[in-house]
């Protein structure tokens, strides 16, 4: 027999063992003392067992009552817990949000977000993947991540998207290099420079193989993954870069300089990317909007 009970009738039961009075025990459920009886009897008939023994003068609990006491205690804990459990997620107070973003974003433009986010909500956990385009978009497909920060790349028709910002591109070279001191670089004054790059498969690289292609640049055979090591090289003098200025505070350093490169159709646009078919939790959507109102501030043209 599927049991067909109401926390109501619960609490009923535990008024009517408390007081041990019908009529007191309708006053606690705030309902007359027929329609308590008519509860009272619904709740036996569900537990198919005669709960209560009533007389003119006593209302006891019969063995059967006796064994539902507890039970019924537990239950009205547990549906409480849950209750409140599920007011802190809503109110934000716990809960975790997964986040994958661009290597670039994740080492610079993001952690304050994260920060800030934790200051508001220091119940939820934030879950960051540092990963190129193609790993971020994975992580959304396997559930793994509810945002991703990344840039545009071919597979992108199954996911929402909006855009965050449009990243323009610099020239970092060494104080010593002979387009050091000027203050905005056109595109063909990169004939002959030796260019480190980086790699493939990276979103930065992809932008720019198409410009670079007529400009006459030296191929230092110099391809890597990581900012810190294009920094290291550059350093050491064995070639330049072009990287986007959110990259730049890879780039700080003393012997190093970073001049705009005036070439209004290369910018890389970057966006936040979620998954169509699935909402977002609560603590998530708190994250999306404040990177969207981060954005605004931060990006507006």
């Amino acid at each position: 027999m599927q049991a067909n009970i109401s926390t109501k009738l619960l609490q009923g039961f535990l008024a009517l063992n408390d007081c041990r009075h019908f009529g007191h025990a309708a006053e606690r459920c705030h309902v007359s003392q027929s329609a308590f009886s008519v509860m009272i009897q619904k709740l036996e008939a569900s537990a198919g067992a005669r709960l209560f023994e009533r007389d003119t003068r006593n209302v006891t609990l019969t063995p059967e009552g006796e064994l539902f006491v507890e039970v019924a205690r537990q239950l009205m804990s547990d549906i409480e817990a849950a209750f409140s459990n599920m007011s802190d997620y809503v109110a934000r107070r716990k809960g975790k949000v997964s986040i994958a973003a661009l290597p670039s974003l994740a080492a610079g433009w993001l952690p304050p977000v994260i920060a800030a986010y934790r200051t508001q909500h220091p119940g939820v956990t934030v879950e960051l993947f540092d990963a190129l385009s193609d790993h971020c978009l994975n992580y959304l497909r396997q559930g793994k991540a509810d945002i991703a920060l990344t840039a545009p790349g071919p597979n992108l028709m199954e996911f929402d998207t909006q855009p965050l910002c449009e990243d323009p591109f610099y020239l970092v070279c060494r104080r010593d290099h002979k387009l050091a001191k000027k203050r905005v670089i056109q595109v063909p004054q990169l004939a002959g420079c030796e260019l480190i790059h980086l790699a493939r498969s990276t979103s930065v690289r992809q932008h720019l193989d198409a410009l670079l292609q007529p400009v006459g640049v030296v191929n230092t055979g110099l391809e890597v993954e990581h900012l810190a090591t294009v920094a290291g090289l550059i350093e050491s003098g064995l070639g330049v870069s072009l990287v986007p200025e959110l990259t730049l505070f890879q780039f700080r350093h003393p012997n190093l300089v970073a001049i705009p490169l005036n070439a209004p159709d290369l910018v890389r646009p970057l966006l936040i990317v979620k998954a169509k078919e699935r909402s977002l939790s609560i603590a998530a959507q708190g994250l999306l909007e404040l990177i969207q109102e981060k954005s605004r501030s931060e990006f507006a043209p």
